[in-house]
């Protein structure tokens, strides 16, 4: 099959009404993990304790009415999203354009996310736990153990700390616009508030935890490495830090709301 085929093949079934239709769904449903992450970062400001990661924010789902079918919800809509947007890398496959590639690569790396979401969700819909803390850390062990990991697990830090700088780009110079239909009057500043803030707080976070990563490969200590639970709770050590991540915590809310808006005005 030729670079072509795949194009149009993956065109075909990525623009189907039944599939665009169930990713944002998708939207819908990482929004509700961001909004659940914003509340239990809050509650970790407050000292109330909680896991303010995704794990953290699906055993949350977990606990409310409904939540089991919420989380099949969420299984099939983040893995639909995540199939979107393989189609979507598939389009710029064998091309000569390197924006398409480059989008291509993006398209490939929010895949993994969104699928790494989604097993998640399936992890806890059939009735088990996940601690991403502590898999983190396993990984991260893993890493150093290999050769050069230290170097490594620090190649990771900083791809991880790149991906957070490019979410702060992205909210401050509002390159969220080309992802949905901007609305007009009222309705368009607050998306695009939202969306700044929500892109900035989570470009915060997710900087630090490739912080941690760097300090774990330079300490060659794999409890550094604590994922994004880790990464908030540590704010509260620092000097006004709890105040830090109350607004952090706003912010992935803010997000959560326009992952939501997103849903219906995506492109």
């Amino acid at each position: 099959m030729s670079a072509d085929d795949v194009r149009s093949a993956a065109s075909a079934v990525g623009h189907s009404r039944a599939l665009t239709g169930i990713a944002r769904v998708g939207f819908a449903a990482n929004g509700l993990v961001h909004l659940l992450m914003g509340y239990v970062a809050i509650r970790v400001a407050t000292h109330h304790g909680g896991e303010s990661d995704q794990s953290g924010a699906l055993g949350q789902l977990t606990k409310l009415p409904g939540g089991a079918i919420g989380l099949w919800v969420a299984v099939v809509g983040l893995g639909a999203l995540a199939l979107w947007l393989l189609l979507q890398a598939a389009l710029g496959i064998g091309s000569s354009s390197k924006k398409r590639w480059v989008r291509s690569v993006v398209s490939l790396g929010k895949a993994a996310a969104y699928l790494a979401l989604a097993g998640t969700a399936l992890t806890f819909a059939v009735g088990r736990s996940s601690h991403a803390t502590t898999t983190t850390r396993n990984a991260s062990a893993t890493i150093l153990s290999l050769p050069g990991g230290p170097a490594l697990l620090l190649a990771v830090g900083l791809a991880i700390a790149g991906i957070g700088g490019y979410f702060i780009y992205k909210g401050a110079r509002q390159k969220f616009r080309e992802d949905i239909a901007v609305p007009s009057g009222h309705y368009r500043l607050a998306v695009v508030v939202l969306a700044v803030a929500g892109y900035v707080a989570k470009g915060i976070a997710v900087v630090i935890v490739g912080i941690l990563f760097i300090i774990a490969a330079v300490t060659v200590d794999p409890h550094d490495a604590t994922g994004l639970d880790g990464a908030l709770k540590a704010l509260v050590a620092l000097p006004y830090g709890v105040l830090l991540l109350g607004v952090i915590a706003v912010g992935l809310m803010a997000y959560g709301i326009y992952s939501f808006i997103r849903a219906r005005l995506a492109r």
